[in-house]
């Protein structure tokens, strides 16, 4: 058998287990409620990888490492601000959003758990909710289908259109049917595979190397800035630090991203979101420190040899892998690329489709029988997804500036409002909405001026003026509401509970 026959053999072994796995999903879902939040059933480790799956899309192994393959070790600044604001993201939100969801008529998405949450006239607020996943999370399921094209264009030379419609293909067809059990039972094994092909490529590239020095010393050769983490600090302070905040702002972007805090909600019980954060950022640390290393040691790898080919900074993963193992074991490590790309999109569909079903459909009294709602979610998954295709078919689309675009809308639209949900009780319907709009609007504005985006991270304006603007249209719109009052008291008294989560680490 050819190298390629191994690769693609390797390929089609993990699609075809997670089409399996998909299938298994789809005979356990039977209501709406199965199929958004698996019936608030995730145990800690599954919620735990299920989450981190789901967050780091294709940009782990093709955008991060590629952006630090460019530019050197000061974009790894991006990693460290996402693991800081993880740990944030479910010491300070996972225990609270998962007990009020449920005490919030048991919320099911979260736009229907800011309605639910904060009483009065909150359908606009619910609507507006919705129409921001959908718009962002589209060009977010449109960065994997590119990231999708480009993996087999690289890999296997396929015409990039080819790659996208494998890939869109199987992902739509297990979380068509598998739901959002389906999702994370696939993120599961995705996690897993990502993490084992994340440490497997540094280490034997290291080795083949000759060793960490021979790496630093041809990465420095290459390029001087290749371990830099302050590179820049020399241009002036001001300006360095305004860099440094617009990198390490990803990490704001968590606590407003539908498809990783709808875990939160789907865990067992509050008290387990400690564990679940404990493995979640032991998953972390590890993958990261394996993406920023593959893209240093690929500075070194190809600079000792300008023969060896590397056309695009974001398939450096990909050409070491090949390079380095096995062609069957070069095309299990290249599997973990699509894992890393079909598990966001999967979790994405499905909470677009929530979005459509709950919060656009039924909202407007539209209620059906449990049949009828599954039709309509998997309908809105396929539409969701024809859509992002159709954006997708753009080959020249950058991966990481994709993700970007669409981390930053939801951090800057629904971080503030989800925080201050959790945290303070004047939250109103018409504060929340305020600001939500404003969040939104300014990355959609901020990010498509060339001026504006060179100078800041879009999210940054977009999070702190929507916090600005909701406390204050709230202070000035605020009612005394004894159902809001006993709802945040019976959440802050679950949380206390003995076993409750206490916040260590």
């Amino acid at each position: 058998m050819s190298d390629r026959g191994y690769q693609l053999a390797a390929i089609v072994i993990y699609l075809l287990a997670m089409l399996g796995i998909g299938y298994y999903a789809y005979r356990r879902t039977k209501n709406l409620d199965g199929y958004m939040l698996a019936n608030r059933g995730l145990r800690p480790s599954v919620a735990a990888l299920s989450a981190n799956a789901s967050d780091m899309s294709g940009w782990l192994l093709l955008g991060l490492p590629g952006a630090i393959y460019a530019a050197g070790l000061i974009e790894a600044w991006i990693a460290i601000g996402l693991i800081v604001g993880a740990w944030l993201n479910w010491r300070f939100v996972a225990p609270r959003l998962r007990a009020y969801s449920e005490i919030s008529s048991n919320a099911i998405t979260i736009p229907s758990f800011f309605s639910k949450r904060l009483k009065g006239n909150s359908r606009p607020l619910r609507i507006a909710a919705a129409l921001v996943i959908l718009v962002f999370f589209t060009f977010y399921v449109s960065s994997g289908m590119v990231a999708a094209g480009k993996f087999f264009e690289s890999s296997f030379g396929w015409p990039y259109l080819t790659g996208l419609l494998v890939v869109g293909a199987i992902t739509l067809g297990y979380t068509l049917f598998g739901g959002f059990l389906g999702a994370t039972l696939t993120d599961v094994a995705q996690g897993l595979l990502m993490l084992t092909a994340l440490i497997a490529v540094p280490v034997v590239a290291v080795t083949t190397l000759g060793g960490i020095g021979t790496v630093v010393d041809q990465a420095q050769a290459a390029n001087h800035d290749a371990f830099n983490l302050f590179t820049g600090l020399d241009d002036g302070a001001a300006l360095w630090a305004v860099t440094l905040v617009s990198t390490a702002a990803w990490g704001l972007g968590y606590f407003g991203q539908p498809h990783i805090i709808v875990r939160f909600m789907a865990l067992r019980s509050p008290r387990e979101a400690t564990v679940a954060r404990r493995i979640s950022l032991a998953w972390m640390l590890l993958t990261a420190t394996g993406a920023v290393a593959t893209a240093l040691i690929g500075i070194a790898y190809f600079a000792d040899d300008p023969a060896l080919p590397l056309g695009d900074p974001e398939t450096v993963f990909l050409v070491l892998s090949q390079i380095l193992f096995h062609p069957f074991i070069a095309g299990l490590v290249l599997a973990a690329v699509l894992a890393a790309i079909m598990s966001t999109m999967s979790s994405q569909l499905v909470v677009c489709s929530s979005a459509l079903v709950e919060d656009l459909y039924n909202i407007a009294g539209r209620r059906s029988s449990e049949k009828t709602e599954l039709l309509l979610g998997r309908a809105g998954v396929l539409a969701v997804a024809v859509v992002a295709a159709v954006l997708a078919l753009d080959d020249d689309s950058a991966i990481l500036d994709l993700v970007a675009f669409a981390w930053a809308g939801f951090g800057a639209a629904f971080g503030p409002v989800v925080l201050l949900s959790l945290y303070w009780r004047r939250l109103t319907p018409a504060g929340a909405l305020a600001g939500l709009v404003t969040g939104a609007v300014t990355v959609l504005v901020w990010g498509n001026v060339p001026a504006l985006a060179d100078a800041m991270y879009e999210i940054v304006p977009g999070f702190l003026l929507n916090l600005l603007v909701a406390v204050v249209v709230s202070r000035a719109t605020a009612r005394p509401d004894p159902e809001i009052d006993a709802e945040f008291d019976r959440m802050e008294a679950e949380l206390a509970r003995p076993g409750a989560p206490t916040g260590s680490a």
